[in-house]
């Protein structure tokens, strides 16, 4: 308060009817008496505000010298591929590139900062913003040696797991034009699979990393909460930001991460984390390249799910088994919890979403993305009208939920733990549990028309994938074979099987998929 009391004057910044409205927002309201006090405190906050905000922004830094931006464009649909797969394409790497990812090309999901570059959000909600910084990934995946070729398209602020949700175009399965890549990290995922890059990075609150990567048939790994720190990512949810690698092998996944793990000194969710450049995941996959004596529970809550198709069921048991014959042991395993965490998980979002929309998380250490926000706010009619229905949701959902239940959050916080810890008790046994990524392959491209009929083809999807954002637990999907489209049985499409790790255990996860896609071809 000692700022405030030197500032404190008759000040004409605000007036009484700022003070009376303000408390009126809050369905409060004070004595006419005490007007005045609150009217000389708000104009002695408002007087420390704008010298705040007066202030230079203060951005991490960019080495645009020893990595130069060259070539930035965005693609025309007639340049386009995949339907709309690219949002930029350009060529940023090292001049003299080194490191464990030479030679190999990266694409991002288009919520990743690259400074200099515009970010459109797979939204026309706000005009592209050009981020000052990169993030926190792109420069240590830069610094390993990689060209970045350009920002992949995501889906409409990030917000459904379809690929037609965007305002910028429809992102099409590399193996069905029509059919869905999956989202919210289309593009990557879809681009990836189709061997146009080598890896994409991505990011996932609900299963946006593991749902396209299950459907276009490749590897998407979900590493623990906070082992990849977020910084300069657009954030949906602190609690739920992961950011992780996608790729056609394991192998990759593993030296991606090794990359782009551990703590900058900036992002609070990766306080945890290694020291970053200490982390041996490839090299251990390399040494360790077998699954022998380790221990695989499938879970049996998983497999039970009502949308889940039953040729999907049996692809993926079938998949999980052949642990078996790589010296590992496969028992069935209950975590009675496990179908609770889409309820639970979704009040979380919900809440902690919404409040992420109107610009009102606080609590955490990071680096501010100032010019999304400023774009961002405030909401209008001409912008709610924009959103994807999924979006105009998350504003129903929390604040309705905010204003009849306002214990709910913090409840959900603690049912989260609960759910964790059921999962860590089942992992004392067990190395790894399996579960199917997505309860069926790839649908058709939905349409925009009425709410619930847009969101109708993508209902279900995250059933197995949103608790592991809720606990933190890594996951990871890995391609395991083909089924027929549910509208044409000669359209074939892949199918995902998903491996979940203990809290920090993102290795046991690795080894596992390493070791069933070195044994068995998923393409036969």
């Amino acid at each position: 308060m000692s700022v405030l009391f030197t500032s404190i004057s008759a000040g004409n910044t605000v007036s009484t009817e700022d003070v009376r409205s303000t408390f009126a927002k809050l369905n409060v309201s004070v004595p006419e008496s005490e007007e005045d006090d609150y009217q000389k405190l708000l104009a002695a906050i408002h007087d420390c505000a704008d010298t705040v905000a007066a202030l230079p922004d203060f951005h991490a830094s960019t080495d645009l010298e020893r990595f130069p931006r060259k070539n930035v464009q965005r693609p025309t649909l007639d340049e386009n591929v995949l339907g709309h797969a690219w949002a930029h394409t350009f060529s940023i790497k090292d001049k003299q590139p080194s490191g464990l990812l030479t030679g190999k090309t990266v694409c991002l999901k288009d919520c990743i900062c690259v400074a200099g570059v515009p970010q459109l959000l797979g939204t026309d909600i706000i005009d592209p913003w050009i981020p000052e910084a990169d993030a926190t990934v792109v420069r240590w995946a830069l610094e390993a040696g990689v060209e970045i070729v350009g920002t992949a398209h995501c889906e409409n602020w990030c917000q459904s797991t379809s690929s037609f949700s965007s305002a910028q175009g429809i992102v099409h399965n590399p193996y069905a034009e029509g059919y869905s890549a999956g989202g919210s990290t289309s593009g990557a995922a879809a681009l990836v699979a189709g061997g146009l890059v080598d890896i994409g990075i991505g990011a996932d609150q609900g299963g946006s990393i593991r749902v396209p990567a299950s459907l276009c048939g490749c590897v998407g790994l979900k590493p623990t909460h906070g082992l990849v720190p977020y910084t300069g990512i657009a954030s949906n949810d602190p609690i739920d930001d992961h950011a992780g690698p996608l790729a056609r092998t394991v192998v990759e996944v593993a030296e991606c991460l090794d990359a782009i793990s551990g703590y900058d000194g900036i992002d609070d969710r990766s306080l945890g984390a290694p020291k970053h450049a200490t982390t041996s995941f490839a090299a251990d996959l390399k040494s360790i390249d077998s699954a022998k004596g380790m221990r695989v529970g499938i879970l049996t809550e998983a497999f039970e799910i009502a949308l889940l198709d039953k040729d999907v069921k049996s692809v993926v048991l079938s998949a999980a088994n052949k642990f078996k014959a790589l010296g590992a042991t496969v028992e069935e395993v209950s975590i009675p919890m496990h179908p609770m965490g889409n309820a639970i998980w979704t009040i979380q979002q919900r809440i902690s979403g919404y409040l992420a929309l109107q610009g009102q998380q606080t609590g955490r250490h990071g680096y501010g993305l100032t010019g999304l926000e400023t774009a961002k706010l405030p909401w209008t009619q001409e912008k709610f009208d924009k959103c994807f229905p999924t979006t105009k949701n998350i504003f129903l959902n929390g604040k309705y939920l905010i204003d009849s239940f306002p214990a709910l959050y913090p409840k959900a916080q603690n049912l989260c733990r609960q759910l964790r810890l059921a999962y860590e008790k089942a992992f004392e046994k067990y190395d790894v549990l399996i579960t199917p990524t997505t309860p069926f392959v790839a649908p058709k491209h939905g349409a925009l028309t009425t709410p619930i009929a847009t969101i109708a083809p993508t209902v279900g999807l995250t059933s197995n994938t949103v608790q592991f954002d809720a606990t933190g637990q890594p996951a990871m999907t890995i391609p395991i074979g083909f089924l027929p489209a549910k509208e044409d049985d000669k359209v074939k499409l892949p199918v995902g099987m998903q491996i979940i790790g203990g809290m920090w255990q993102d290795g046991k996860v690795l080894r596992a998929g390493h070791a069933w896609q070195s044994a068995f071809d998923w393409k036969a």
